[in-house]
């Protein structure tokens, strides 16, 4: 299984996906892939994924091959994260085949309704809902 995460701006939240992800599913290939060079540097400093890279075309390969694109919930929408989300970045993870985990933020001048900002049990469910992704794999 081919999981995607995406960050920007300083890649704090990618950090900790790609490293509880690597509890979950030790034998997953994690790709982190950041916005920008600050945020892939802070997800490497995890030394949880099996390949990094930066930058909008990254973004867009990356979504063709993933089986799973973890990330905030901004990574869908064009020009958001303070412009760091081009429109293409934001129709390659939306039009991608992959399964979709989107954590929601509620920045990016968008508010989600039913969530509690920075509730430890967003991340435990979409921890959960991977796990549940890639064991249906081995099936």
């Amino acid at each position: 299984m081919n999981i995607l995460v995406l960050d920007g701006q300083g890649g704090r939240m990618g950090r900790t996906l790609t490293e509880e992800i690597r509890k979950i599913c030790p034998g997953a290939e994690i790709t982190a892939v950041g916005t920008n060079s600050i945020a892939t540097g802070n997800m490497m400093k995890a030394d949880c994924a099996d390949h990094y890279a930066t930058g909008e075309n990254a973004v867009i390969v990356a979504c063709r091959t993933a089986d799973v694109i973890v990330g905030p919930l901004g990574i869908t929408m064009a020009d958001a994260m303070m412009g760091e989300i081009s429109p293409a970045m934001a129709n390659a993870v939306a039009s991608s085949l992959a399964r979709r985990v989107l954590i929601p933020m509620n920045l990016c001048s968008t508010y989600v309704a039913g969530t509690v900002k920075g509730s430890a049990a967003i991340l435990s469910d979409a921890m959960q809902y991977i796990r549940q992704l890639t064991e249906g794999e081995k099936k």
